[in-house]
């Protein structure tokens, strides 16, 4: 039983190291005094490399069509549940839904998520962790947008890169299509800048943010974890997910409050201090629930 609790620590560490080395070489690179064009790296991760990260993986997973359905059916729903019970969440406790209502929902499926899924569950894992990603960041773009702007649109949807790769690599999944060697190759090269990117990144935003009500933020934190942990356990089990796509579901569902949420905040005026609170201390906080959860996943 030693031997095994020390095999299970070493295969969490294996798998959480690489994404803490690379976000912390973002962290040590700011607050070394050094450049960082956040908006230039984002644009190029979120506009190029992740859109041909996701056509890619999609277009070669070897899973069962049938499987990533139930995923896919899995996460709107897992969604869905979180969207009304923070709703309610935020109406009983008095707190501003503008601020607060988007942070508990959404998750760092992509920075985080997507990077932990693949060294944790190989290329299985990175499918199924896409879908996941696409749905929370669809659901971003129009719900998340909507309700902290006050205005959505499903054009600005479609337009987004990352949601047409997503939709183009599904076309080719299910036609079972390949493109030509040459442009695929090119296309890995491309997708392979996306995780390293976003984890980096992830770092600097980190080391950019000024905390705010960190207080609230603890017990929001813990709280918020508890019931993604619980509504994608029950969400996988209902749909009979297989075990990888169980974990990878609790997983992503379950990552820190999302950089993006400060982002949208700032930009549309909603208390950008107390979202980048929940964003240091959900993301914190991670260092140890992300390991736990991983080693009962695994």
């Amino acid at each position: 039983m030693g031997k095994q609790s020390v095999n299970l620590v070493l295969t969490v560490l294996q798998v959480v190291a690489p994404v803490g080395i690379l976000a912390l070489v973002g962290y040590v690179w700011v607050k070394a005094g050094f450049e960082y064009r956040m908006e230039f790296v984002t644009r190029l991760s979120m506009t190029l490399a992740v859109p041909c990260l996701i056509f890619t993986a999609l277009m070669k997973t070897k899973i069962d069509p049938t499987a990533l359905t139930n995923v896919l059916l899995a996460s709107i729903v897992a969604y869905g549940v979180l969207t009304v019970l923070f709703w309610a969440f935020t109406a009983m406790t008095g707190l501003d839904r503008r601020t607060y209502l988007a942070p508990l929902i959404f998750g760092n499926t992509g920075n985080l998520g997507l990077p932990l899924a693949l060294f944790a569950f190989g290329d299985a894992g990175l499918s199924y962790a896409i879908v996941i990603f696409a749905v929370m960041a669809i659901w971003s773009f129009t719900f998340g947008v909507w309700l902290v702007a006050k205005g959505g649109s499903l054009t600005k949807v479609l337009s987004e890169p990352i949601v047409a790769g997503t939709l183009l690599g599904g076309l080719f999944l299910w036609q079972g299509w390949q493109t030509p060697l040459w442009i695929t190759h090119t296309l890995d090269l491309i997708g392979q800048m996306a995780i390293p990117l976003m984890l980096i990144t992830l770092g600097v935003a980190v080391a950019r943010l000024e905390p705010g009500k960190l207080g609230r933020a603890v017990w929001l934190s813990l709280f918020r974890v508890v019931i993604c942990i619980g509504v994608a356990v029950a969400a996988g089990l209902w749909f009979k997910l297989d075990p990888v796509a169980l974990a990878v579901l609790v997983l992503q569902i379950s990552t820190p409050v999302a950089v993006t949420s400060y982002m949208l905040a700032a930009k549309y005026g909603a208390d950008g201090d107390a979202v980048a609170g929940l964003v240091i201390v959900s993301t914190l906080l991670s260092v140890a629930t992300l390991p736990l959860t991983l080693a009962f996943l695994i």
